[in-house]
């Protein structure tokens, strides 16, 4: 279960299904993986087959290594943190930029 958004971008796709951020082409696929997120108790339920192929379910390094990361389509990601059955700091965001 989704229990907090970390910025706009996540917060405008799941509240509204658009961003101002998030290339067009994108929001399906961005509310699509947020809602299996929201749905789901273990990071293992996101690699089901029949989910969305190529998230690339990953967790990050350095100083995000508390930090999970899925793929919406590169560069754009979906980021979090998990514990506990619960997403939380979930952003959508293109975090290989600079």
């Amino acid at each position: 279960m989704i229990i907090s958004l970390g910025n706009k971008v996540a917060r405008d796709i799941w509240e509204t299904n658009r961003s101002k951020s998030l290339p067009k082409e994108f929001w399906l696929r961005a509310k699509a993986l947020l809602t299996i997120m929201h749905n789901t108790q273990t990071l293992d339920d996101l690699k089901i087959q029949g989910q969305p192929p190529n998230i690339r379910l990953h967790k990050l390094q350095g100083g995000r290594k508390d930090y999970w990361s899925v793929t919406i389509k590169l560069p754009w990601c979906i980021t979090f943190k998990f514990k506990n059955g619960e997403f939380s700091e979930v952003k959508i965001e293109n975090y290989h930029r600079g």
